[in-house]
């Protein structure tokens, strides 16, 4: 890879079985990527009728990380869409709006832009949480909800604050994030080492010494050095960080207390290291039609790692 010029945003629209779109949707533009219509055997190519599964990556990712729910789940006979956040890949990068109710929007405009009344969403990690955030804030829009290491954001803040083993994982690079300018430079030093270092971190053994993970880590890498994509990716996380002494803050997580009453499917590597079992188990009370399932030989990104049990699994959930 070469450091002497930043990548185009467009070098993230890979060819495959899928076509990309731009959709406008809560006033920005939102590059998504669709299974072709021969991946499902069927003609029904963005009919409203076929349910809509709506795919969202995690922190420093883009839409890359589904391709294999992409087309596992068309071939089932769902519409797969996986989506650059904001912030992300080819999509636009506002100055604002990381915060959950923003992000929230987002997804709901993006349902109803691609001429859907409701869909599933399945998100990994930083992604399930706008999981969580559009099923609480735009009900109606939302039938199920899947995630991949993401547990509930209370719950998540209570196993920050209680498990010292959750702590030592997740606060050391929450923390160093959350300094002005100097991560942003970290994530895209070195051709975007850093990414690739979280990536290998949280993954588990077998993955990480395949040649898919090598390509992978290649074209994160790459996406993380897109202009303006560093810093709109710290700003998730940063709000999150701020949002805790202010009132917007306080009034985001109070809502997210509101039960979760539709199927939710909750789904970690049995080799994650970062997202700590027990702390996915926690806060049953929040979402009480919920599966807990964990994903054989698979570490943080078990979507991943063993996407055909995954993919399984969400099939289970949307049948």
């Amino acid at each position: 890879m070469s450091s002497n010029s930043p990548p185009d945003p467009s070098t993230v629209r890979y060819d495959g079985p899928w076509t990309h779109r731009d959709v406008h949707a809560n006033g920005i533009r939102f590059h998504v990527v669709e299974a072709d219509p021969a991946v499902s055997g069927s003609s029904a190519y963005g009919d409203p009728d076929t349910p809509l599964v709506v795919l969202l990556h995690s922190f420093g990712d883009f839409w890359w990380s589904w391709r294999h729910q992409l087309t596992g789940l068309a071939a089932r006979g769902y519409r797969a869409v996986a989506v650059d956040l904001r912030g992300y890949g080819d999509s636009d990068k506002p100055p604002r709006g990381y915060d959950g109710w923003t992000l929230a929007g987002d997804i709901a405009g993006l349902i109803r832009a691609l001429g859907h009344t409701e869909a599933t969403l399945v998100g990994h990690a930083e992604g399930g949480l706008v999981c969580w955030a559009t099923a609480v804030l735009h009900p109606r829009l939302v039938t199920s909800i899947g995630l991949v290491s993401s547990p509930h954001p209370a719950a998540l803040k209570s196993s920050i604050l209680r498990d010292r083993k959750q702590r030592k994982q997740w606060l050391p690079d929450f923390l160093r994030y959350q300094l002005p300018r100097i991560p942003e430079n970290l994530l895209t030093a070195d051709d975007g080492a850093e990414v690739e270092r979280l990536l290998r971190q949280r993954a588990g053994e077998h993955w990480s010494a395949t040649p898919e993970f090598a390509d992978t880590a290649q074209r994160m890498r790459l996406a993380i050095r897109i202009p303006g994509v560093a810093h709109c990716a710290l700003e998730y996380q940063r709000w999150a960080f701020r949002s805790q002494w202010r009132p917007d803050g306080a009034r985001f997580m109070q809502t997210m207390r509101e039960p979760v009453r539709i199927p939710v499917l909750s789904l970690y590597g049995d080799r994650d290291r970062y997202i700590l079992a027990s702390t996915i188990r926690r806060g049953q009370e929040l979402s009480p039609d919920r599966r807990v399932v964990a994903i054989p030989d698979a570490g943080h990104y078990a979507h991943q790692e063993n996407p055909e049990a995954v993919t399984a699994e969400l099939a289970k959930l949307l049948s």
